[in-house]
């Protein structure tokens, strides 16, 4: 007996040292090829880059992972304790690896015949996340527990939970808590209540089968079991637990503006931010932008350049054909056509869903919400409005009680087919004649249908003063094309590139006062003997006149003279300085506006007359900070002297002309010292304004994207000059009334009867003076008689 206890405990020791040595080998085998563990420690996941507009709101985010990263200050303290009673209890108490939870496992499962149930750790989760594979092996099992226990002695608990519900997914494209606050409750993860984090906190397991969206009953059963593992540990009370139990779950997604709110805009941020930083760190790097954008700026400039091309295309009698929806596509259309109710207001564009139609109008449907539009306003479409149709609607009124559940229901004036003003007519009703059915408990936005226009534009309105650009619109509809005409199209500029070439003159010995020969003008090329004889656009001939006069009201021949006179080279020189990209060559018809440029170019250009005389870039983005909150980058105002402070006083007292006497006489409504210039191409294919006070400066132009004619007519001052009026009505409230700034070294004096700037040393012999009693008195009654400024000016013409 003696011996065989002795050889049983060699046994055993043997077997002892086998097993130790077999552990410490198969723990070297398993650590020979582990990855390091000391990126987590480095904590970067991937982040949502948060674009703001100027006031700090919200304008879009970018991402490749939706998620937002929170610190647990910031989250109720039932928060990660509702992720803890679900995942791992004991976090607190063990070191990466909880072996009485694996046993508890392996248990379970052999009794339910398969791998029902994991033992991992929070801190088992996150290496499996962010080192290993989701390979589902013992090796892959053994390296996770090696690494867990080693990152427990670098990082502290509070460290790892933290990385874990920040990089936890939650479904629906939310990873971590903050974006799954915001995507299922629409709030942020701090006003979460314990009903709301125990729903989150039972998705880690299986996010798409226990989504709420899809399968509540499933999600609420989560949801109470969380709640029940809360109370078993005494992290809430009965009473807590009962509260949270009944609380009713109402299930909604935070706005999200992207796309939604300035898409254009947003879209030329995302440009220059990925031109700059790259895209990783642009959909990845968490990255806080704030933007020049002004959000009452933006949405007066969308509606006016749809407006302004609604209108072109109403003048040549175009009538669109609607775009039939498949309704497989419906439920598709819905979803992204679900415009946030706060940016409903009336003015605002929505693309919808015809559901019904009747004689009293067409019931349609943009994301959750129902609009009415009215029979009356259907008449011009091409063809009838019928189900299934997407049409083009703007917002007149908003529903009588906005935001509630069950407002009462549109009910549509009774009205026979015979009544409708078509039938009045003797003509066939436009809208069949099905009554729309009014389901209570459904608000009806009133909308007014608009055409989709074929005709494109841009526009862009930037402070002269900083460069900031408040608005900038690239075309009808971002959905349809995201092509922006304002930043990346080039096109003919017209009449609006002659202040160019004014400028110059200005600089060569000319003045306002110069009197050129409006005649006929020929000119050989010397090289291929081709005769260019251009006209004024009226086809008229005024002989002599001044420069205040030919530039007000665009004398083609005036212009040409000038140009020829200082020299094509100059002006050319003095476009590229103003900032103009474009093919320039030392051509006459150059003076015209025949080389192409673009539009954000030209307000840079006309930066020069708003301001000093010299011209600032254009500025989208105004600074770029960390997730942190650590500057990356600062976006300081670009300036380039390119002429003379008296030069651009002239040129802008010679552009406010153009506003008081020209070819931009409409734009006196507004009521303010404003300067301009208007701009049309040949065969009428571009239309072109560029206006501008001291504190704005705003420029569009409307025309095909495949160059053609717009119809005879579609001028600057009738096609284009309308859309810079109505966005800028909707904002000059904002600023007080400001005139230029004169200078030193000017000596004001009248041509043609009109006050008007001089550089000193050119007065003399080219126009009546006029002292500051005059100068007072016309500006207070353009009426008044000069005096003797008249009589000299009598003697000069």
């Amino acid at each position: 007996m003696k011996k065989f206890l002795i050889l049983l405990a060699i046994l055993v020791f043997i077997g002892l040292v086998s097993g130790l040595a077999g552990g410490i080998g198969l723990y070297y085998w398993a650590s020979s090829d582990l990855p390091s563990f000391r990126k987590i420690t480095d904590y970067r996941p991937p982040l949502v880059t948060t674009i703001y507009t100027r006031d700090n709101k919200v304008l879009g985010y970018l991402y490749s992972e939706k998620r937002f990263l929170v610190t647990l200050s910031e989250m109720p303290d039932f928060l990660p304790r509702a992720f803890l009673a679900a995942e791992d209890s004991t976090f607190y108490h063990h070191e990466g690896v909880d072996f009485s939870a694996i046993i508890r496992a392996m248990v379970k499962n052999l009794q339910q015949g398969g791998r029902k149930q994991g033992g991992s750790t929070i801190t088992q989760q996150i290496i499996k996340r962010l080192l290993l594979s989701s390979e589902k092996s013992y090796t892959r099992k053994i390296k996770e527990a090696i690494l867990a226990y080693r990152l427990e002695k670098y990082l502290t608990k509070d460290e790892i939970l933290t990385i874990y519900l920040n990089q936890i997914y939650l479904g629906s494209r939310a990873y971590g808590v903050e974006a799954a606050a915001r995507t299922y409750f629409g709030v942020h993860v701090g006003d979460l209540t314990i009903a709301q984090a125990a729903l989150l906190a039972g998705l880690p397991q299986a996010p798409s089968r226990y989504s709420p969206f899809r399968d509540f009953e499933s999600a609420k059963g989560r949801q109470k079991y969380v709640l029940g593992r809360m109370l078993a540990q005494n992290w809430i009370t009965q009473a807590q637990h009962d509260a949270a139990v009944a609380e009713p779950l109402v299930f909604k997604s935070m706005a999200d503006p992207s796309w939604e709110v300035a898409p254009f805009y947003l879209e030329e941020v995302r440009r220059e931010l990925i031109d700059r930083f790259g895209e990783d760190q642009v959909y990845n790097g968490g990255l806080h932008v704030h933007t020049a954008v002004d959000l009452k700026h933006q949405e007066a400039a969308e509606r006016a350049l749809r407006e302004g091309l609604v209108a072109s295309e109403k003048r040549r009698g175009f009538k669109p054909t609607l775009e039939k929806l498949e309704k497989e596509k419906y439920e598709e259309f819905y979803e992204r056509s679900n415009v946030p109710e706060a940016l409903l207001s009336p003015g605002r564009w929505v693309k919808a869903l015809v559901q019904e139609v009747g004689p009293a109008g067409a019931v349609v449907r943009f994301g959750n919400k129902f609009g009415l539009i009215p029979a009356e306003d259907m008449s011009w479409a091409k063809g009838k409005v019928e189900v299934g149709d997407l049409v083009w609607a703007s917002v007149t009124a908003v529903p009588d009680k906005p935001g509630t559940e069950k407002p009462a229901a549109a009910k549509p004036a009774p009205a026979k087919p015979a009544e409708t003003p078509a039938a009045r007519k003797g003509k066939a009703a436009d809208a069949p004649v099905a009554a729309p059915a009014a389901k209570a408990g459904r608000p009806m936005w009133k909308l007014a249908m608009q055409l989709e226009p074929r005709i494109e534009g841009g526009i862009v309105s930037m402070d002269p003063r900083t460069g900031d650009v408040l608005a900038c619109v690239g075309g009808f509809s971002f959905e349809k094309s995201q092509f922006n005409r304002a930043t990346q199209s080039f096109r003919q500029p017209g009449s609006s590139f002659k202040p160019v070439v004014y400028s110059v003159a200005m600089d060569n010995g000319m003045t306002p006062a110069t009197v050129v020969m409006d005649g006929p003008f020929s000119y050989v090329d010397p090289w291929s003997k081709v005769v260019w004889s251009p006209g004024n656009y009226d086809g008229d001939y005024s002989g002599p006149m001044s420069i205040r006069a030919a530039l007000a009201k665009s004398k083609n021949l005036v212009t040409v003279r000038v140009a020829q006179q200082v020299g094509m080279k100059k002006v050319v020189e003095r476009a590229q300085e103003l900032g103009l990209r474009g093919e320039f060559v030392p051509f006459l018809p150059v003076s015209l506006g025949a080389v192409a440029v673009n539009l954000l170019d030209m307000v840079r250009a006309y930066s020069a007359f708003a301001r000093d005389g010299s011209t600032i870039a254009p500025r989208f983005v105004l600074d770029v900070k960390s997730p942190w909150g650590e500057e990356i980058w600062v976006n300081k105002p670009e300036v380039k002297q390119v002429m003379s402070p008296q030069t651009a006083y002239v040129m802008a007292c010679l552009l406010k002309e153009v506003v008081r006497a020209g070819t931009a006489t409409a734009a006196k409504v507004l009521n303010r010292p404003l300067a301009g210039k208007t701009g049309t191409t040949n065969d009428f294919q571009d239309a072109w304004f560029m206006g501008f006070t001291p504190y704005l400066l705003t420029g569009s132009y409307i025309g095909f994207d495949q160059p053609k004619s717009m119809g005879k007519g579609e001028t600057g001052g009738r096609a284009t000059l309308p859309i810079f009026i109505s966005y800028r009505k909707a904002v000059e409230e904002d600023y007080p009334v400001e005139d230029f700034s004169r200078p030193a070294g000017i000596f004001m004096g009248t041509v043609d009867g009109v006050p008007m700037a001089f550089k000193e040393g050119t007065e003399k012999g080219s126009m009546a003076i006029m002292d500051e009693e005059q100068e007072k008195a016309f500006f207070t009654d353009p009426n008044a008689p000069l005096g003797k400024g008249e009589d000299l000016l009598k003697q000069m013409f």
